[in-house]
């Protein structure tokens, strides 16, 4: 079991206890099987609850992905943002905004894995929730290319293009990213943001 999901402090404001403890192993089983593999029962389980226990909390198995995908979601755009107010320039904004980004798909790579690709999970009205957030996310990163651009800083001949592959790039740390892997989420970081100041034709500062 990965010791990422049991860090429990990004769940805090998931209250109660027993509701939190339903989040943390839902991501647990949706990371490990996938969405549509998992059951309500093997959630309960793992939590140590009856599997009835669960709909006290959550009406359905959805309504729990919702739960996880949101504060996901929220959690690492307050991230991209903090670090994109920074000081600095459009390059050390820039650099800033992806080292923080990777670095929080590296370190909670159980649940960015459910976060990121769960999403077609979502029933419609619960995915629009999301789809707004997202583009919070992908406002965020573009402002700072479209600065950089603007000031003259970047080469960069399609923002939207950029921006999209950009984020792409940070999100699939996600994918691959193990805690036992040879690189730490700060290395993983520091490489990251040096490769997409490249891409958009900047140098490397600071």
């Amino acid at each position: 079991m990965s010791t990422e999901v049991e860090q429990t402090e990004q769940w805090a404001g998931v209250t109660p206890d027993a509701a939190r403890r339903l989040v943390i192993a839902a991501v647990q089983a949706f990371a490990e099987r996938g969405y549509h593999a998992t059951t309500t029962r093997d959630i309960a389980g793992r939590a140590g609850m009856s599997p009835a226990a669960l709909y006290i909390h959550y009406r359905t198995k959805e309504e729990l992905l919702f739960q996880i995908s949101s504060v996901g979601h929220q959690l690492s755009l307050a991230t991209l943002r903090e670090a994109a107010a920074g000081e600095g320039g459009p390059a050390e904004r820039l650099a800033a905004a992806v080292r923080s980004f990777v670095r929080w798909h590296a370190q909670h790579h159980t649940t960015a894995r459910v976060v990121q690709y769960e999403l077609g999970a979502l029933g419609p009205e619960h995915y629009a929730e999301i789809r707004a957030l997202r583009r919070e996310v992908d406002g965020a990163m573009r402002s700072i290319i479209q600065d950089g651009v603007a000031a003259g800083d970047f080469d960069v001949p399609d923002v939207p293009g950029t921006t999209l592959a950009v984020l792409s790039l940070c999100i699939d740390v996600a994918r691959w990213f193990k805690a036992e892997g040879r690189r730490t989420p700060d290395e993983v970081g520091d490489l990251y943001a040096d490769l997409v100041l490249r891409m958009v034709g900047a140098v490397r500062q600071g």
